[in-house]
């Protein structure tokens, strides 16, 4: 699959494996859409890309803005041709000691808002019968990682959403993509929630010395053009962590004929 000529949309995307994703996309001959809170970080992105940019600010919860977003970016692109759910926030506490309110804004902005922007897209996408969803999961979506109690629960959740949406969309001609990325370095861990809800301000070690964001987009890029479902971009344990718990792809090609064989319309009958 080439890129060239089509439109993106990423959200989250003013830095990190957003920002990274929008330059590649850009150099592959994609128009992209850039998505997130900061307008002027959003600029500075969208000059390092050599292809037409659009810039649409809003913040992730807010979703009358990122209704009225959807409907800029379609009449902007003609048709989008990518989405990727990347905005999020992580985490760095021990469950004991964190606030319920830090698990509620980690899923609110991790998972649910994903779900409503994907949502918000899928009457476009299944219409024009084309296109690739790519969602933005972790190693911590795969396994449960201490200190990430919220984190993971989000992650975890986004995949389950990804994999019951690409047994959905297998008639349509909509491909779901869900990546998980290990450490990769960005300001992940510094931007992370504490237990009391406040920033950690701080990185990790293991971050700093992360896959550069650079080269994890070209890795997940290849991959989506490959046609690969779940796409772990990591290294050491991690990527033996992430390997283990790998769905395997004649479970995916299972669900898929279920779908095919009338499942959904059978289960609206019984309803």
């Amino acid at each position: 699959m080439s890129y060239h000529g089509q439109c993106w949309w990423i959200t989250g995307a003013s830095s990190g494996i957003g920002a990274a994703l929008a330059t590649e996309l850009g150099a592959r001959g994609a128009r992209v859409i850039l998505s997130g809170r900061d307008e002027a970080r959003l600029a500075e992105v969208a000059a390092t890309i050599p292809t037409e940019t659009l810039l649409l600010p809003f913040d992730v919860r807010d979703e009358p803005a990122m209704l009225a977003a959807t409907e800029q970016a379609i009449a902007w692109s003609g048709g989008i041709d990518g989405f990727v759910a990347n905005a999020g926030v992580s985490q760095r506490s021990r469950a004991t000691r964190t606030a319920m309110q830090v698990y509620r804004d980690i899923i609110e902005i991790d998972l649910v808002a994903q779900i409503a922007h994907t949502q918000a897209l899928l009457p476009h996408m299944t219409a024009q019968r084309t296109g690739h969803l790519l969602f933005i999961s972790s190693i911590a979506g795969k396994v449960g990682v201490p200190m990430r109690t919220a984190y993971s629960a989000a992650k975890f959740g986004l995949a389950g959403y990804a994999d019951a949406l690409r047994a959905e969309l297998s008639i349509d001609g909509v491909q779901v993509h869900t990546i998980y990325p290990g450490s990769i370095a960005t300001n992940v861990s510094r931007n992370a929630l504490s237990a009391d809800g406040s920033k950690r301000g701080r990185s990790d070690s293991v971050i700093d010395n992360g896959i550069p964001a650079g080269e994890a987009a070209k890795t997940m890029l290849d991959a989506v053009a490959a046609g690969t479902r779940e796409i772990i971009v990591a290294e050491g344990m991690e990527q033996a962590m992430g390997e283990m718990r790998r769905t395997p792809d004649a479970l995916f090609d299972q669900v898929a004929a279920m779908v095919a064989g009338g499942y959904m319309d059978k289960m609206e009958a019984d309803g």
